[in-house]
């Protein structure tokens, strides 16, 4: 049997079995639904915070040096920071 592209056959679904339906959310509601999609999505409150958020500007070159380093470079930047302020602080 020859399918159509983009067709899925029903023949090519796995079985499925009572357990793999243990934390379905049935809903008829749409807003219901809604909300518990969020909720899920939601990330809780940070236990132990240790950073602040905060809004900074930066030179195009800094920022291009340090996204230059890949994947991590806000920590790395972050690291920088940490060593010039342990370097220059007040006696």
């Amino acid at each position: 049997m020859s399918a159509k592209p983009g067709h899925v056959s029903v023949d090519d679904a796995p079985a499925t079995l009572p357990d793999d339906w243990s934390d379905a959310f049935v809903t008829h509601s749409a807003d219901e639904l809604r909300q518990a999609v969020a909720a899920r999505r939601t990330r809780g409150p940070n236990k132990n915070p240790t950073k602040e958020q905060v809004a900074v500007r930066y030179s195009p070159e800094v920022l291009a040096y340090f996204r230059a380093t890949g994947a991590g470079w806000q920590t790395r930047m972050d690291e920088v920071l940490r060593e010039y302020v342990s370097q220059h602080k007040a006696a």
